[in-house]
């Protein structure tokens, strides 16, 4: 469920005029946290949390520990907190990418013209498919029924003219809902809203328009320009006023591109040993890497992120050589990044790997960045893509995870409670 503010005002029902509606925002209810419920079908109707057990933070939750208060991104602490009785399952990226895999394969079927926002929502420009598949209205019920029986999760799906309104329309259409906004009713939908319901007005600017006494789109709508453009800027005043009258030209874009692609983690106890926090580096590095190959990405660019005990975040980025999708590349980048920084004896919560500049690989000349070696680990390292693919993510990793005589669970910091692949993948997070 978004939490962006949603208006009782906002009823429920439109009208039933699609005809000028072609744009559809599918978003999956509670994504992460009802794809758990597949194989765990006996926690059904009972609050289920996904995410770290102690010191990470909310992942997803079902509406039944929505209803508690909890929300995506809260510290698992707080969570708690409101819903003691809530059942805490750890995430698992890979079932994940699956599910999300699936469904997006079933919105293929329904046009190409497909813009895929994150690994559980996505806009469609159902304009050419009314020949073939019917009126949008009809296009919305035939993927919220495939994906509900096929998959055994549920989609709530938005139906307007532009791209703005239709994800406004899914956000109050959830739980497992269709909302159809008919064109000639955009305007008098959005004026029934709060003002922070317009893309762009976060808390500080919510602040500014208050000032002003806004308080609703209709009121942002009904103000003179002049005004908002000395409150906010030319820029930022005008574009919301243009959404606040449903003016949104921007088309669904087919191809989406990746600007970077990482994995974090929140450890449960502070690491403090060099071997720990370089184990972690590797495993991350070997994610990130198979990431890479598999959406066909190269990486120029390598940063990391760590955060200290006392919350201080810092991050360090470093240009490679030559643009690459091995791992052993990116961790020894990551690795001299690290050892560069001054580490407080309390030592690290968060540490992650983040690969920018990305390109397609099938259009970048991969060399091997440090050694002659690379096209010969760029080969295992799909051949562990491969065995990873049938067995799952824990059947294979680097040896130098598990040295002889030490515990694996220990040496990698893996005692972690939250993990968040980014990009396209995981990166938006489970907001729905």
């Amino acid at each position: 469920m978004s939490r962006g503010p949603r208006s009782a005002a906002a009823h429920r029902d439109w009208g039933s005029d699609d005809s000028q509606t072609g744009i559809l925002h599918v978003d999956m209810d509670a994504f992460f946290a009802s794809v758990e419920l597949i194989e765990r079908p006996d926690l059904r109707g009972r609050p289920v949390i996904v995410g770290g057990q102690h010191r990470g933070v909310v992942l997803a939750a079902t509406y039944e520990a929505r209803a508690s208060g909890v929300h995506s991104a809260m510290p698992m602490a707080t969570a708690r907190a409101l819903c003691p009785q809530a059942i805490v399952l750890p995430p698992q990226h890979h079932r994940y990418r699956e599910v999300s895999a699936a469904v997006m394969g079933i919105l293929a079927q329904v046009t190409p013209v497909l813009e895929r926002l994150s690994i559980d929502e996505a806009f469609l420009d159902v304009s050419g498919a009314r020949r073939r598949l019917g009126p949008p209205v009809r296009i919305a019920e035939w993927i919220r029924d495939r994906i509900a029986t096929e998959l055994s999760v549920h989609a709530s799906v938005g139906i307007a003219s532009t791209k703005f309104v239709a994800k406004l329309a899914s956000d109050h259409a959830k739980p497992n809902g269709m909302l159809l906004i008919p064109h000639s009713a955009t305007v008098p939908f959005l004026h029934s809203l709060p003002v922070g319901a317009l893309w762009g007005v976060g808390e500080r600017t919510a602040e500014q328009l208050e000032r002003l006494a806004i308080e609703t789109v209709a009121d942002l709508a009904h103000t003179p320009p002049a005004a908002l453009h000395r409150l906010l800027g030319i820029a930022s005043g005008q574009r919301l006023l243009d959404l606040a009258w449903g003016r949104d030209p921007r088309p669904v874009q087919p191809v989406r591109e990746e600007k970077s692609i990482g994995h974090e983690q929140t450890f449960a106890v502070n690491l403090t040993g060099a071997a720990d926090l370089n184990a972690v580096l590797l495993d991350q590095s070997h994610r990130v890497a198979s990431r890479l190959r598999e959406t066909e990405l190269v990486s120029a660019a390598v940063s990391i992120k760590v955060r200290f005990a006392d919350f201080t975040t810092l991050t360090r980025t470093r240009t490679l050589p030559a643009a690459t999708d091995v791992a052993h590349d990116l961790y020894l980048a990551a690795r001299e990044l690290l050892a560069a920084m001054q580490m407080p004896d309390d030592g690290i919560r968060l540490l992650g790997v983040r690969c920018e500049a990305l390109s397609p690989a099938a259009t970048t000349a991969v060399q091997g960045t440090l050694d002659d070696g690379d096209d010969d680990r760029r080969e295992v390292e799909r051949a562990m893509d491969s065995v990873r693919a049938r067995y799952g993510s824990a059947a294979l990793k680097a040896a130098a995870l598990v040295p002889p005589g030490r515990n694996e669970h220990h040496n990698s910091g893996a005692d972690i409670h939250h993990q968040r692949s980014s990009a396209t993948e995981i990166g938006q997070g489970d907001l729905s």
